[in-house]
Protein backbone atom coordinates (compact mmCIF):
# COMPACT_ATOMS: atom_id res chain seq x y z
CA UNK A 1 0.00 0.00 0.00
CA UNK A 2 1.22 3.53 -0.63
CA UNK A 3 1.17 6.36 1.79
CA UNK A 4 1.79 9.76 0.56
CA UNK A 5 2.70 13.46 2.19
CA UNK A 6 3.44 16.29 0.48
CA UNK A 7 4.65 19.89 1.81
CA UNK A 8 3.88 23.06 -0.24
CA UNK A 9 5.72 26.59 -1.16
CA UNK A 10 8.98 25.32 0.87
CA UNK A 11 11.47 28.67 0.52
CA UNK A 12 14.10 26.75 -0.49
CA UNK A 13 15.04 26.39 -4.14
CA UNK A 14 13.83 23.34 -6.51
CA UNK A 15 17.43 23.08 -7.92
CA UNK A 16 19.03 22.85 -3.91
CA UNK A 17 15.96 20.66 -2.36
CA UNK A 18 16.75 18.05 -5.42
CA UNK A 19 20.12 17.55 -4.01
CA UNK A 20 18.72 16.43 -1.22
CA UNK A 21 16.04 14.60 -2.05
CA UNK A 22 18.88 12.42 -4.62
CA UNK A 23 20.03 10.93 -1.05
CA UNK A 24 17.06 9.37 0.25
CA UNK A 25 15.33 7.69 -2.86
CA UNK A 26 14.97 4.19 -2.41
CA UNK A 27 16.52 4.19 1.10
CA UNK A 28 13.88 3.16 4.32
CA UNK A 29 12.30 5.58 5.30
CA UNK A 30 13.83 5.55 9.01
CA UNK A 31 17.00 5.71 7.79
CA UNK A 32 16.31 8.15 5.36
CA UNK A 33 15.19 10.36 8.56
CA UNK A 34 18.76 9.53 10.38
CA UNK A 35 20.54 10.35 7.55
CA UNK A 36 18.53 13.81 7.13
CA UNK A 37 20.24 14.39 10.77
CA UNK A 38 23.64 14.83 9.15
CA UNK A 39 23.09 16.91 6.16
CA UNK A 40 23.84 20.42 6.19
CA UNK A 41 21.64 21.55 3.64
CA UNK A 42 18.60 23.63 4.74
CA UNK A 43 16.15 21.81 3.06
CA UNK A 44 17.05 18.69 4.97
CA UNK A 45 14.90 20.07 7.90
CA UNK A 46 12.45 19.86 5.86
CA UNK A 47 12.71 16.68 3.85
CA UNK A 48 12.96 15.14 7.58
CA UNK A 49 9.80 16.54 8.71
CA UNK A 50 8.51 15.70 5.47
CA UNK A 51 9.53 11.73 5.78
CA UNK A 52 8.32 11.41 9.25
CA UNK A 53 5.01 12.60 8.35
CA UNK A 54 4.85 10.33 5.79
CA UNK A 55 5.82 7.60 8.66
CA UNK A 56 3.15 8.85 10.84
CA UNK A 57 0.22 8.89 8.20
CA UNK A 58 1.08 5.00 7.47
CA UNK A 59 0.88 4.16 11.30
CA UNK A 60 -2.13 6.72 12.23
CA UNK A 61 -4.47 6.16 8.78
CA UNK A 62 -3.46 2.67 7.36
CA UNK A 63 -1.95 0.72 10.61
CA UNK A 64 0.96 -0.10 8.77
CA UNK A 65 4.58 -0.24 10.29
CA UNK A 66 7.09 2.26 9.89
CA UNK A 67 9.53 0.36 9.98
CA UNK A 68 8.58 -1.62 7.13
CA UNK A 69 8.50 1.25 4.52
CA UNK A 70 10.85 2.25 2.14
CA UNK A 71 10.35 5.27 0.00
CA UNK A 72 8.93 4.78 -3.67
CA UNK A 73 9.23 7.88 -4.85
CA UNK A 74 10.29 11.53 -3.63
CA UNK A 75 10.56 14.75 -5.99
CA UNK A 76 10.56 18.37 -5.59
CA UNK A 77 8.91 20.49 -8.25
CA UNK A 78 8.89 24.39 -8.68
CA UNK A 79 6.29 25.89 -6.67
CA UNK A 80 5.57 29.62 -7.16
CA UNK A 81 8.07 32.73 -7.07
CA UNK A 82 8.14 35.48 -5.86
CA UNK A 83 9.08 38.31 -8.21
CA UNK A 84 10.94 41.19 -6.58
CA UNK A 85 13.62 44.21 -7.65
CA UNK A 86 16.34 45.94 -7.08
CA UNK A 87 17.17 49.00 -7.89
CA UNK A 88 20.38 49.31 -10.27
CA UNK A 89 22.26 52.48 -11.54
CA UNK A 90 20.57 54.75 -14.27
CA UNK A 91 17.15 53.46 -13.08
CA UNK A 92 17.36 50.85 -14.58
CA UNK A 93 15.50 47.21 -12.33
CA UNK A 94 17.22 43.77 -11.53
CA UNK A 95 15.16 41.46 -11.26
CA UNK A 96 15.08 38.92 -8.45
CA UNK A 97 13.10 35.96 -8.43
CA UNK A 98 12.79 33.79 -4.58
CA UNK A 99 12.19 30.27 -5.64
CA UNK A 100 9.97 27.86 -3.33
CA UNK A 101 9.35 24.38 -3.68
CA UNK A 102 6.42 21.53 -3.51
CA UNK A 103 8.63 18.17 -2.08
CA UNK A 104 6.33 15.20 -1.98
CA UNK A 105 7.20 11.90 -0.99
CA UNK A 106 5.47 8.33 -1.54
CA UNK A 107 6.35 5.58 0.50
CA UNK A 108 5.13 1.63 0.26
CA UNK A 109 5.41 -1.38 2.60
CA UNK A 110 8.13 -3.44 1.81
CA UNK A 111 9.17 -6.83 3.82
CA UNK A 112 12.63 -5.95 5.04
CA UNK A 113 15.56 -8.58 3.09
Amino acid sequence: MEVTAKATRIRVSPRKARLVVDMVRGKKVLDAIELMKFVPNRAATDVEKLLRSVAANAENNYDLDPDQLWIKAIYADDAPQMRRFKPKSRGRVGKILRRSTHITVIAEERESA
